[in-house]
């Protein structure tokens, strides 16, 4: 780890400024998803136990702006009370008196959380005096936000140059060193497994993976264009046909290492939006009907996909290989996440990089089961594309 990390700091009676990612879904005023937290307690319970004064800051939502009930981090608080057994202090705002109060009453090994940083346009903005006004609330800084860390936020970059030393908590810490291992030094074979909608949201990711792994196995949505690229006809599949002669060049590119779906299931029928098909068929990739739209992979791409898996010291996975939204489309995602469980538990390293990928880990119940699931959708997928992660680069050199 290049970067100072919590470990380093002097933390008994200083105020710990720390960037966490509560962005959860609320719902009724409660947390109807408490994943993010509980992945933040290590480097929380840490610092309390070391004497500190933790301050907590966090985004929630996309209020632009503007200060809405609905997105208020107190929910959170209490949530979080629960899981340290002791009262959460929480101030109503993140900057200006109310919030330096609160600071100026907190004693060590207590918490405090202070109100979305979004309610401010500053945040987003990465304005300079929002991010000297949330300097001056701590001592020193700490990012354990990793699902905010491709952004170049007031509270992931700009503080950095207002507050020193800045250093990484243990969830970015543990996020850094899986990403960093399969970008690094993954052990082979080293397969990448991507799916989701599109390509265009993938081509960066491809082309830092293709020279890195021995198998690039692709499915989902991205699969169709592909699939036409190839000559075939797709019916109403997804296709991005200005993406078509960007997927021939990496088809030729990768030749082999590339794998594509050879069966899917397709519907004539359905509403994804309202969570409905009907009229479903297993058909070749060769043979879809004109009318018909590809929902997800067939039973023989699972197979294949599992031969090719076979094996596998490293896997890396991003993007479902389907609608797994809707119970009868999400068979190709579940099976591929419970190869990856069965690889794990054979000794492999696997890692998923967030977003609809966790989600479909965690729905089909092999959460514990995998090395790592990432916190950061956006952020592990930019990292997977080779790029700098603003919120990293800004922390202090060791």
């Amino acid at each position: 780890m290049p970067k100072m990390t919590v470990e380093d700091l002097t933390i008994k009676d200083q105020r710990i400024l720390m960037r966490v990612d509560f962005n959860v879904p609320i719902k009724g005023g409660k947390v109807a998803d408490d994943n993010r937290i509980r992945q933040a307690l290590p480097t929380i319970r840490y610092i309390l136990d070391k004497g500190g004064k933790l301050i907590l800051m966090s985004h929630l939502g996309r209020p632009k702006g503007e200060r809405k009930s609905e997105f208020s981090l107190k929910p959170c608080a209490d949530a979080l009370s629960g899981y340290l057994e002791q009262a959460i202090a929480f101030a109503p705002d993140c900057i200006g008196d109310e919030a330096e109060k609160a600071v100026a009453r907190l004693e060590a090994g207590r918490v405090l959380l202070l109100e979305n940083l979004r309610f401010h346009m500053g945040e987003e903005k990465n304005d300079l005096m929002f991010a000297k006004q949330l300097a001056v609330l701590g001592d020193v800084y700490v990012n354990d936000a990793f699902g905010t860390a491709h952004r170049a936020h007031a509270s992931t970059e700009g503080i950095t140059h207002h507050l020193q030393p800045c250093a990484a908590g243990f969830l970015m810490m543990k996020e850094l060193d899986y990403l960093g291992r399969v970008l690094q030094s993954p052990q082979h074979p080293f397969i990448a497994i991507l799916g989701g909608a599109k390509i265009s949201g993938k081509i960066d990711v491809i082309q830092n993976l293709l020279p890195k792994v021995d198998r690039l196995i692709i499915g989902g949505g991205m699969a169709f264009t592909f699939l036409s690229a190839k000559g075939l006809g797709i019916g109403r599949s997804l296709l991005e046909e200005d993406r078509l002669e960007m997927a021939k060049r990496i088809l030729d590119e990768a030749g082999d290492k590339l794998l594509l779906p050879i069966d899917c299931v397709v519907s004539n029928n359905f509403d994804i939006a309202a969570g409905k098909v009907e009229r479903l068929q297993t058909v070749d990739v060769s043979a879809i009907p004109q009318d018909a739209a590809g929902l997800d992979i067939g039973p023989s791409s699972i197979e294949m996909f599992q031969r090719a898996l076979h094996g596998a010291r490293t896997v890396v996975w991003n993007g479902p290989m389907g609608v797994f939204e809707i119970r009868e489309t999400a068979e190709g995602t579940f099976k591929m996440a419970q190869i990856l469980a069965q690889l794990t538990a054979q000794g492999a390293v696997t890692v998923i990089g967030g977003g609809d990928s966790a989600a479909a880990a965690d729905k089909a119940g092999v959460v514990d089961r995998i090395s790592h699931i990432s916190t950061g959708g956006g952020a592990s997928l930019e990292f997977l594309e080779g790029k700098t992660l603003p919120g990293v680069a800004a922390l202090t050199e060791r």
